[in-house]
């Protein structure tokens, strides 16, 4: 066990506990001193009740949370004589975002992880951001709770941590643009006739990151890269014409930065999302952590191609949003969800998801500046209905 070389404890909530980002976030604070130097006062999740009472359990966790309000019963029984609080439903969510706490890693997945986010910027806590949709659906927003609560804004995803690390923050108008790595997942060398034809199984093998189905098939159409793009913009207040994507199939190179001397910093390392949960947690600490060091020795070759957006239309669509602004993260990522869950339950292929988004953005995108949090869930409901009615007029697949 190593112990951080800070003057306080950092008392943490972890939104998403059950999930990978929640896991491996829970192991890095093992490592890192566990309850004595990174206390853990909330633990969200869904259905996986045991492993959520087990977590709450083992790290003296305040106040444990099931977002589904049915199983509150099950949740209090498995903690029953433990001493933890539980809670349930969004009610709960935003009950663990209300918890003082200095760091939320806010792994929730969707846009039911909107809600207790914003809640907790607003209170003032740093936010260890997993969660893609706070920034793609309501970037601007999410940021005024940002400098509402004072706390900072610490990115987990690998690329955009990496441009953290080896962004100038002191002085932005010396970078010239972003350049975000993608592997190009399992598809990157197919034709556009074999990609038709492809299965949820076969989209949902990533060849160097363990995740998820339905981040992992994200990242074989290129709509998490196009997602990212988004989230680039808002994070760093980039203009989009700033933000490039390269292809990287050695994942190796996590993204970089360009600087207007023609200098490009990178940051590299095994991938192992352990590296960019740490740094968030101790910021603006390096701690040691438990991942494989990167040995260049045996590095035999770094590849870069650009990528090709007819065959990965996102990347443009992605481009679209940040020059429209206003509702048209929101309506991408929501009608990109729909379209997801199309093609993994059989009813469209796997090009026709791009083509859907594209259709609803044309039909309801807007730049009107985004008020408040019941803009974003209007404008990802309308998005969302309009492609489940797409969905329906395509009739299934053959």
């Amino acid at each position: 066990m190593t112990r951080i070389n800070t003057a306080a404890q950092r008392r943490v909530s972890i939104f998403g506990s059950t999930g990978s980002i929640g896991c491996s976030t829970l192991d890095v604070i093992s490592h890192l001193g566990g309850r004595e130097d990174l206390p853990v006062v909330a633990l969200t999740g869904m259905d996986n009740i045991p492993l959520i009472a087990k977590q709450a359990r083992a790290y003296g966790a305040e106040l444990a949370v099931t977002a589904d309000e049915n199983r509150y019963q099950d949740l209090k029984n498995a903690l029953s004589g433990s001493g933890v609080e539980v809670a349930a439903g969004a009610s709960g969510l935003l009950e663990a975002a209300e918890r003082e706490v200095d760091c939320v890693m806010a792994g929730i997945v969707g846009m039911a992880g909107l809600a207790p986010t914003l809640a907790a910027a607003a209170r003032g806590a740093d936010i260890a951001l997993a969660n893609k949709e706070c920034l793609v659906a309501a970037g601007d927003l999410f940021k005024a709770h940002i400098r509402q609560g004072g706390g900072r804004l610490l990115p987990v995803d690998s690329e955009h941590n990496a441009i953290f690390q080896v962004f100038d923050h002191a002085n932005p108008e010396t970078i010239e643009r972003v350049i975000l790595t993608a592997s190009g997942g399992p598809f990157r060398n197919r034709s556009l006739h074999d990609m038709a034809g492809v299965t949820p199984e076969q989209a949902s093998s990533h060849p160097n990151w363990s995740m998820g189905m339905k981040i992992s098939i994200d990242s074989a159409s290129m709509f998490n890269k196009a997602l990212e793009m988004i989230e680039a913009m808002h994070l760093f207040s980039l203009k989009p014409e700033q933000i490039e994507v390269v292809i990287h199939p050695q994942s190796i190179i996590h993204s970089m930065v360009g600087y207007r001397d023609g200098s490009v910093l990178a940051q590299l390392g095994m991938p192992d999302m352990r590296t960019a949960i740490g740094y968030a947690l101790t910021y603006p600490t390096r701690s040691d952590l438990p991942v494989e060091r990167l040995d260049f020795s045996r590095l035999s070759r770094l590849d870069f191609e650009p990528p090709d957006e007819i065959r990965f239309p996102a990347l443009g669509l992605a481009r679209r949003a940040m020059e429209d602004g206003g509702a048209s993260g929101a309506i991408l990522n929501g009608a990109k969800e729909v379209a997801l869950e199309g093609f993994i339950t059989g009813k469209i292929g796997f090009l026709d998801m791009a083509e859907i988004v594209d259709s609803v953005m044309e039909r309801l995108s807007s730049s009107d500046p985004l008020r408040d949090i019941e803009d974003v869930y209007e404008a990802d409901q309308a998005a969302r209905e309009a492609a489940r009615g797409y969905i329906g007029e395509m009739g299934p697949i053959s």
